[in-house]
């Protein structure tokens, strides 16, 4: 609309709306109001106002008196259409009359409109002043137009208006906008005199930019200064506060808030509610809005926000019920504020009824609510609808990529979450920590050790790798791709270690089986003051679990409310059932399970199937079964264990039910793979490989190995009763396992004394685990594997899982 206003100048003349006579009829005497003159320009010398008085008086004829306050009354009431006929019949040589137009498109936001009206004024050698630029200076910052933004800067230092006061007021909040601080802090050193927009200028613009510590250091120089605060400063300094999490000094400016007698301001009060529940005073934050007089939408948006952001999720739906209660609809904040609530509670449903609505209300095309859905479905595991979302985003951005990464990975789909970030190098965004963060987790997945250090080199590049959020990533990845020195040392060199940088170091070391390493870990982080969380506790008892660490598992499991006030959750209760599976008292386990305070999930049953199926307690491992598959009717690993069972016990014909059962309902097992760097690549091998370019060496050097180890070691783990025939007509014989064959691969492909390092998709089998034990033993190479479980360390014919796994 801007544009077609402006431009119509060249093109069509303007109708007038409601122009009557009577506007256009003889002058006044009254003298021209206070209103004509610009809000900025008022603030300026009086030597000028003077000046440019006296030049209107002698150029303008009487009857343009008229015609200059009709121009600003339309202005002032937004009338543009109107302003801009009137323009048009006037003689418009005056650079007063300009800035009255283009002060009329910045005050009803038509930006373009304000930059094109101002390439117009510079086209017909109309003279520019310090009244016109803080409004075109504000147009280009709107905009993001650093082209434009640059080049009236430009033209100011031309015409020696850099120095002015509040051009450079207007240079600074353009420049904080454009995201280019240097800019903004150059010109605010250079300014010969600063007022108090200046410093609040500066303090908003680090708030804006998410840098809380600056705007606080910028807030706290002002007051040194001796510069009172007022409203706007101590928003902006409020919103510092909630960036940084400063609750000592967000309590410091409320109380400059109360002798400032501005405790009643309702924006003042919304940027507290912010404050406090950002802090993780929801009490506090609920005590500032119940003093509210006169709530509005923003101050409910606060809360609800606040409700979600510490977890009272549940609240934060009761709060919008009395939200709509007190007769406001909620808007698009609001949607945004709930979806994590969804998210949090796996209620599907009721984000999706949120997305129905924002759609009903056309709340959509927006990009925060949009990400927002994404990262609900992506958290409830619809990820169709996530897909459906991101696909259908109008203009993405990075957030959005990173959610929709983020939902991938969290639903397992790696190999999306891969493809998705490299397309997303192709994209005018670079990666940041969130970015990166997302997307380890994939790498440590699928990624050898090599890709993972390239990962790590581009890391380096993006100047990310001293980033907490990022290292602790790193050291997550490089634990998953079983390189446990590699994370070790990443863990060392980090120069902040948060509480995740610790959970995630004793849950390497966890999976990898050394669970003593873990325990005098945690020790360590309660030395350096760090306390720990549920996820600490859960890193912990696991490590006491792969360990068989009894003793040790249930004093820290005994201690978590006792000592550090945290709540057992069904992780907890799962680590315990491990470790008293490992004991081989199962109907202690069966007992335990009873006994929890928690509903039994999947994963704790399946903990009593793996103690069922250690301890051939075939009965046991059925009636843990029937529970999985009540609860998990797609359970995979489930048919596949008891399916194994059943063999083992030679129930051939139970076996053969399980197969057919998981035939019917389409259940396809998983098939078996590992993966093994060698020669600069990553190589696959499956069950009884017959592919890969080196095949007839590698069973080569199997016959030799098995051999050295007995050739026939497999029959050991089958019962002795089965005929020989039905072990010969099996067609997964255990003997050439992709376990095995990627054991011999890596014995001709990589350099003696490095370790070899093996990914299996699955569960490691006994045999090949047996199998794996002696080799070691036999060649004096130490063999990692990481099956979808944990690491197994062989090393001299020993396994650091203990056999148990």
């Amino acid at each position: 609309m801007a544009a077609r206003l402006v431009c119509s100048y060249f093109s069509y003349p303007y109708s007038p709306e409601d122009i009557s006579r009577k506007q256009l009829g003889s002058p006044k005497s009254t003298p021209i109001p206070d209103r004509v003159v610009n809000p900025t320009a008022a603030k300026s010398s009086c030597t000028y106002r003077q000046q440019s008085k006296t030049s209107k008086s002698r150029s303008i004829r009487s009857n343009d008196l008229n015609l200059i306050r009709a121009l600003c009354a339309f202005v002032d009431s937004g009338s543009m259409n109107n302003a801009l006929y009137l323009f048009e019949k006037m003689n418009h040589s005056e650079t007063y009359i300009w800035n009255v137009i283009i002060r009329g498109f910045s005050n009803i936001g038509l930006f373009q409109g304000t930059i094109d009206f101002y390439r117009r004024m510079e086209f017909e050698g109309i003279t520019t002043d310090h009244f016109t630029f803080p409004f075109v200076i504000k147009a280009c910052g709107r905009l993001l137009s650093l082209f434009d933004g640059q080049k009236v800067h430009g033209k100011l230092i031309k015409n020696g208006l850099d120095v002015d006061l509040y051009v450079c007021n207007s240079l600074i909040d353009m420049y904080f906008k454009l995201g280019l601080t240097e800019y903004a802090e150059k010109i605010f050193e250079e300014m010969p005199v600063r007022d108090l927009v200046s410093w609040n200028s500066m303090v908003s613009g680090y708030q804006m930019v998410g840098d809380g510590l600056k705007s606080l250091m910028c807030f706290r120089e002002m007051l040194n200064s001796g510069w009172k605060t007022d409203r706007p400063s101590m928003i902006s300094a409020l919103g510092g506060c909630s960036i940084e999490r400063c609750l000592h000094g967000g309590k410091e400016i409320h109380c400059q808030v109360i002798r400032s007698g501005l405790q009643l301001d309702i924006m003042v009060q919304t940027s507290l509610i912010d404050m406090y529940a950002k802090s993780g005073k929801m009490d506090h934050a609920e005590s500032v809005f119940n003093r509210i007089s006169s709530r509005n939408l923003v101050a409910w948006n606060a809360v609800i926000g606040g409700y979600t952001l510490n977890g009272h999720f549940h609240k934060s739906f009761a709060c919008l019920k009395r939200m709509q209660e007190d007769n406001f609809i909620p808007d698009a904040i609001t949607m945004i504020n709930l979806l994590p609530s969804c998210s949090q509670l796996g209620a599907l449903l009721e984000g999706k009824c949120i997305h129905g609505f924002a759609i009903r209300k056309m709340f959509v095309p927006h990009i925060v609510l949009e990400t927002a859905l994404i990262d609900m479905y992506g958290k409830c595991g619809d990820l169709k609808s996530a897909e459906c979302v991101f696909g259908h985003l109008n203009e993405k951005n990075l957030i959005s990529w990173n959610a929709m990464i983020a939902a991938y990975v969290q639903n397992g789909c790696t190999r999306e979450a891969l493809e998705l970030f490299h397309r997303l190098q192709n994209e005018p965004f670079k990666p940041d920590t969130v970015t990166i963060s997302s997307i380890l987790p994939a790498y440590a997945e699928l990624a050898s050790v090599s890709e993972c250090r390239q990962v790590h080199a581009y890391i380096t590049k993006l100047e990310l790798s001293s980033n907490t959020f990022t290292s602790n990533a790193m050291v997550y990845t490089y634990g998953k791709c079983g390189d446990l020195q590699s994370a070790r040392k990443y863990f060392d060199k980090m120069l902040f270690r948060d509480v995740v940088s610790w959970n995630s170091m004793i849950m390497a070391y966890a999976i990898h089986g050394f669970g003593t390493t873990a325990i005098q870990l945690f020790f360590k982080m309660g030395e350096k003051g760090i306390k720990p969380n549920g996820s600490t506790f859960v890193s912990l008892l696991s490590s006491c679990s792969i360990s068989g660490l009894v003793d040790e598992g249930w004093k820290f499991f005994n201690s978590m409310k006792r000592d550090y006030n945290i709540d057992h959750g069904i992780e907890h209760f799962g680590c315990m059932l491990d470790l008293l599976g490992r004991t081989g008292n199962l109907h202690a386990a069966k007992q335990f399970i009873e006994e929890m305070p928690l509903a039994p999930t999947a994963r704790i049953w399946g903990s009593l199937l793996t103690a069922s199926r250690n301890n051939n307690d075939i009965v046991l491992a059925e009636f843990a079964a029937k529970q999985i598959l009540s609860l998990d009717h797609d359970n995979t690993g489930c048919y596949v264990l008891l399916s194994n069972m059943y063999e083992e016990a030679g129930r051939w014909e139970d076996a053969e039910q399980i197969k057919f059962l998981m035939k019917t309902k389409g259940i396809v097992k998983t098939i078996a793979c590992c993966m093994i760097e060698g020669n600069g690549k990553s190589h696959r091998f499956v069950n009884q490989d017959k592919s890969h370019d080196q095949i007839n060496m590698i069973y080569d050097v199997l016959d030799i190995i098995l051999k050295k180890i007995g050739e026939y070691i497999y029959v050991d783990s089958l019962k002795k009763f089965i005929p020989e025939d039905l072990v010969d007509k099996k067609t997964n014989s255990p003997t050439n396992h992709c376990v095995k064959i990627a054991i011999c691969f890596g014995l001709i492909s990589t350099a003696i004394g490095n370790p070899i390092i093996i990914r299996k998709n699955t569960r490691i089998c006994k045999d090949c685990h047996g199998a794996a034990k002696k080799i070691s033993q036999v060649t004096k190479r130490k063999i990692i594997v990481g099956d979808s479980k944990i690491f197994h360390h062989f090393e001299d014919g020993c396994c650091s899982c203990g056999d148990y796994w």
